[in-house]
C-alpha cells in the first residue's frame, strides 16, 4: 500500500504526524506507544505499517476501502472497514454488498480470473510495481457485474532487466507488491461464496 521510497524517505527525515496519530487513536486508542501518546504524534512509516496490520492487507493481501449500496438517498459510502481483517469478515462484507446473489458472485469471480490471466502474460505487469491500486466492483439489479483495475498513481517501473513475481512475500528491497497473492485470495473467497450461495 506504500512505495519503498516513501518508507526510506520517511526514515531518513522522520517527521511526527499529529494527523496520523489522530487517525490511529480513532481506530484503536490502545495502539500508540507511551512515547507516541506523550508526543501526540506518530511517524508516517509507523502509521503505514500499523494500518496494514489491523486490516486484511497483512493477512489477505488486500483490504476493503468502502462500499456504496443502492438505495442510499444521501449517496453515502460505508468506509467502516479499517478493522475488517479475517477472511470471514471480508466474506460477510461481500455478502452484504452482493446480497448473496449467486449470479453476481459468479460474474465477479470470473472477471477476476480474466484479470489474473491477463496479468500473468502482461509484460507491463511483470516489470512494474503496482502499489495502492484498487479494484472497483459494480453490479446492478439486472445482475450485470464488472470489476475494473483503477488507481495507478503509485505504479512505478522497475530498473531495466528486473521483474516481479507479484506473489511472493515483501521484504524490504525486493519491491514485491503481492498483487497476485491478494487477487488469488479474493478469487478464493468469491469461489467459496458462489459455491455456498448456490446451496438451498
Amino acid at each position: 500500500t506504500y512505495l519503498e521510497e516513501e518508507l526510506t524517505k520517511a526514515r531518513k527525515k522522520p517527521s511526527l504526524r499529529k494527523d496520523m496519530y489522530q487517525k490511529m487513536i480513532e481506530v484503536d486508542p490502545e495502539a500508540p506507544t507511551e512515547e507516541e501518546n506523550a508526543q501526540r504524534a506518530v511517524t508516517k512509516p509507523r502509521y503505514m505499517q500499523w494500518r496494514e496490520t489491523i486490516s486484511s492487507t497483512a493477512t489477505l493481501g488486500f483490504r476493503i476501502e468502502g462500499i456504496k449500496v443502492y438505495p442510499k438517498e444521501d449517496g453515502s459510502v460505508n468506509r467502516d472497514f479499517k478493522k475488517t481483517k479475517t477472511k470471514e469478515q471480508v466474506t460477510e462484507a461481500f455478502r452484504e454488498f452482493t446480497k448473496g446473489n449467486h449470479n453476481i458472485l459468479v460474474c465477479y469471480r470470473e472477471r477476476l480470473k480474466d484479470i489474473r490471466a491477463t496479468l500473468e502474460i502482461s509484460p507491463f505487469f511483470k516489470c512494474h510495481e503496482v502499489i495502492g491500486s484498487s479494484l472497483l466492483f459494480i453490479h446492478d439489479k439486472k445482475e450485470q457485474a464488472k470489476v475494473w483495475m483503477i488507481d495507478f498513481g503509485k505504479t512505478t517501473p522497475l530498473p531495466e532487466g528486473q521483474t516481479l513475481q507479484h506473489n511472493v512475500a515483501w521484504q524490504e528491497g525486493n519491491r514485491e507488491d503481492g498483487y497476485l497473492s491478494g487477487l488469488d485470495n479474493l478469487i478464493d473467497i468469491l469461489t467459496d461464496m458462489s459455491q455456498g450461495e448456490a446451496l438451498p
